[in-house]
């Protein structure tokens, strides 16, 4: 939509300095330095918040905050790494870890493998890792965070972000700057790590290998109650949320987005972790839940329940000493 000089919408609602904010944080380097080197016999990336990123995410806050979304950068260095040293160790402490670096950096092993970002613009992405992203996201969902008693969620769960290791088919998850708001249920929570990661493809493949992926993706992440909530969010946002959603699509065209979103969201239903749930529910034993009419005292001989009892105790079950009668 255009204004009468041709101006978008989006740029007469939102203010400059917050769209170009939103803009600027899409990139760690705006935030952080980063280098690769070696200590101690490993490969190593240090990373360091740079004077001006506590600034900027704190500007990047606010536009989060005018906007209503459920997430925010640790701007403050202390949280920051804590909550990237807490993440990093709490996914990969059985090979890889992470600690602080001085007053305001912090180590990280380096992870093996490449980004699914890079697999996917060098047009060797496969079903096999985003069956591996997906499980492993479902693992780390299942997760405590440290220091508190929430499951684990992500909060930039996008392609960049995971490194796929194709010795040990495994995706391990990076850069855990940005929070999920605390006021978010957890079934949100992860729902919208699985919006982040499936808006990353979105504008990036074909028609067809997009709703392969996406629904390749949410069958092997597997649990109904989150996709469907994520369900729900396939929708475009209007206002200054819009921005972020340009960020986040890497600027596709809207109408190719709410195109394949609303073909997604038509499509889940038939998923096959739906079928699953509705043969486990059928073959799952309930009580009943019908109400019968009963007198108090002893039933008549008349009773139905009186002669199937009669029936049981009869010589031979085919046999029954008399037959039940009805009222």
């Amino acid at each position: 939509m255009f204004g009468g000089n041709g101006t978008s919408l989006v740029e007469l609602l939102v203010p400059k300095a917050l769209s170009s904010a939103a803009t600027a944080m899409v990139e760690a380097m705006n935030l952080n330095s980063i280098t690769e080197t070696r200590r101690g016999g490993r490969v190593v990336i240090i990373k360091r918040r740079n004077a001006v990123g506590e600034k900027l995410a704190n500007l990047a806050n606010t536009y989060f905050a005018k906007a209503r979304m459920p997430i925010r950068f640790a701007a403050e260095v202390e949280k920051w790494r804590r909550r990237e040293i807490d993440s990093f160790n709490l996914l990969n402490d059985d090979r890889f870890c992470a600690r602080p670096d001085g007053d305001r950096g912090i180590i990280e092993d380096k992870l093996p493998g490449r980004n699914l970002w890079d697999h996917m613009k060098r047009g060797t992405l496969t079903r096999q890792m985003i069956i591996a992203a997906a499980k492993e996201l479902r693992r780390a969902h299942r997760l405590t965070s440290r220091g508190s008693r929430d499951l684990w969620s992500h909060g930039d769960a996008t392609t960049t972000n995971a490194i796929y290791d194709s010795k040990t088919d495994r995706v391990r998850w990076i850069d855990f700057e940005i929070v999920h708001n605390k006021a978010l249920s957890t079934v949100s929570r992860h729902a919208d790590d699985l919006l982040v990661f499936l808006l990353d493809m979105v504008g990036q493949l074909s028609a067809r290998q997009w709703l392969t992926f996406a629904l390749c993706f949410l069958n092997a992440y597997g649990d109904t109650a989150v996709i469907g909530q994520l369900r729900k969010r396939l929708v475009l946002p209007g206002g200054l949320a819009w921005v972020w959603w340009e960020v986040r699509t890497n600027f596709t065209a809207p109408a190719k987005i709410t195109r394949r979103l609303a073909t997604l969201r038509n499509v889940i239903p038939r998923l096959e972790i739906y079928d699953a749930a509705a043969v486990r529910a059928r073959n799952k034993r309930r009580p009943s839940m019908t109400c019968h009419a009963i007198r108090p005292g002893t039933p008549i001989l008349s009773s139905r329940t009186r002669a199937i009892r009669e029936r049981a105790k009869a010589a031979s079950p085919g046999m029954p000493r008399r037959f039940p009668t009805t009222r």
